[in-house]
């Protein structure tokens, strides 16, 4: 993928950024070299970006290119209203308080180049505002007020009002941007359809490994789909893309929640849903609905202060505690005894009002049964961790720290694991799940929680299905999005 810069007049360009091409906005528009979709991305430094001119068209123009502008045509509505500007940067002036402690003056201007500030100390305040307008270039006025420093305008700027003495610092900021940014699988694309994977590579157990990510990718291309893998730096590229398919570790308390949240409201289909990653989050919902609509589950008291010295006479011992947004084997203890469980209930209680109890059902495996779009599409066994009641093991340490895994053919599994993964899947929503369970040495098939952002693997749960599980995902996926945009899904 190339890096093209558009300016107004590419004859007065006077920076020297290393792998990049400037043309002028009249140049990128009609000429067909710069139609092909997906084989560029575009920085858009036009003198001006009014509704309708040239530097408006050029980033209009390159979203349907899938060109990735900066800024794209909705950043370039925000700085034209006053109004949306400072309601996206409302927590920017919350930094400049900090920031600007030792500023004396009542009017500050910040120039933010490729997200970074001149002066480092202000790095802080340009980041923010960044990652709220991702535009290449603008410089930001804060105004100092009786309860605070606000935010009083952003404007952009183009190339020709580039300082002589700020060549050297812009250039270098924008080598190190283009450097660092823009994980991008590119390919020949004709596809209607943007699709954005969203993946942190530093993640230690990430919902999908790196083999996994790549074979979405292929699966998405596969089916029709633009695709590209973003990260949490990405949110303001949001409405880039008609579909988002989260696999980042998802939590109602972090940046995933976020991106789903906004997506939905943005209309933009998205896989995890923020209702699904609020209920899947929450164990006490599962409980509550595993009773109501007589869900097997293992015998279970919502604890909070009034019962935590009595509850256990209701469960025995040993027992498991478990905060109400605990996943993969986090925020989850056994406690054997009432001296444990005093200290684990103390510990938990500083977290969440409430918590979950249930009674310890040793087994030497759980099933997990991946559900999409209400149907089973994987089937594995996780073993028991070497010498412990869970399929990980925290403490421990290499081969010791995971159980084993078995994947099995969908019709190898009992119906009744089956039908009862379904029938919890089904109280969530329509969306991915992993439903866990429990098979009891006498019989009894226990459903233990319901994930948003199950583990899909390559090479443990696509296992039995290969590629097969990857495209089936994908093309649910471009199923919705048809459906949005009122086309008939793909056969």
């Amino acid at each position: 993928m190339k890096n093209l810069i558009v300016v107004s007049n590419p004859d007065k360009w006077i920076l020297n950024i290393s792998n990049t091409q400037v043309v002028s906005p009249r140049r990128y528009i009609v000429d067909s070299e710069f139609a092909q979709l997906g084989k560029y991305k575009v920085f858009n430094l036009c003198d001006a970006f009014n509704y309708q001119n040239l530097g408006y068209y050029v980033s209009l123009l390159a979203r349907a290119r899938m060109h990735n502008p900066e800024p794209s045509v909705m950043t370039i509505m925000d700085f034209t209203s006053h109004k949306m500007m400072i309601e996206r940067a409302s927590d920017a002036g919350k930094i400049a308080d900090k920031v600007l402690t030792n500023y004396d003056k009542k009017t500050f201007k910040l120039d933010v180049c490729f997200g970074k500030c001149l002066e480092s100390k202000y790095n802080r305040i340009g980041h923010c505002l960044f990652e709220k307008f991702q535009a290449p270039m603008f410089t930001a006025t804060f105004k100092k007020r009786k309860n605070g420093w606000k935010l009083h305008d952003i404007d952009p700027f183009s190339a020709s009002d580039i300082r002589r003495e700020n060549r050297e610092f812009i250039t270098l900021a924008a080598e190190s941007y283009l450097a660092r940014r823009h994980k991008i699988y590119d390919w020949q694309d004709t596809s209607r359809y943007a699709l954005a994977i969203l993946a942190d590579e530093t993640e230690e157990e990430p919902s999908s490994n790196v083999k996994a990510i790549a074979r979405f990718v292929r699966a998405a291309q596969n089916v029709g789909f633009y695709c590209e893998v973003i990260g949490k730096d990405d949110f303001d590229r949001l409405n880039e893309f008609d579909a988002l398919f989260i696999r980042s570790t998802t939590n109602v308390n972090n940046y995933t929640y976020k991106f789903s949240r906004c997506a939905h409201a943005e209309g933009i289909v998205v896989v995890d849903d923020p209702i699904s990653i609020v209920r899947c989050a929450n164990k006490v919902f599962q409980a509550e609905q595993a009773t109501m609509k007589k869900v097997p589950i293992p015998k279970t008291v919502i604890v909070h202060k009034a019962n935590v010295d009595t509850f256990s006479k209701q469960i025995g011992f040993p027992l498991v505690i478990k905060q109400p947004d605990s996943q993969f084997s986090q925020g989850v203890f056994k406690a054997d005894n009432e001296e444990e469980l005093e200290k684990i209930t103390k510990k938990l209680f500083k977290h969440s009002a409430l918590l979950i109890a249930q009674e310890f059902v040793p087994t030497k495996f759980d099933w997990r049964i991946g559900i999409f779009n209400r149907k089973p599409i994987y089937a594995c066994k996780y073993y028991m961790a070497r010498s412990h009641w869970q399929i990980v093991n925290k403490k421990a340490k290499g081969s010791c720290r995971y159980g084993g895994f078995e994947t099995l053919e969908i019709s190898a599994v009992p119906k009744k694991i089956l039908d009862i993964a379904l029938k919890m899947a089904n109280l969530i929503g329509d969306g991915l799940y992993g439903v866990d369970l429990k098979e009891t040495s006498d019989g009894r098939i226990l459903m233990i929680e319901v994930n948003d952002n199950p583990n899909i693997d390559a090479g443990i749960e696509d296992k039995v299905a290969g590629q097969k599980l990857y495209l089936g995902i994908m093309q649910e996926l471009l199923n919705r999005v048809n459906k949005i945009k009122k086309l008939q899904p793909a056969q």
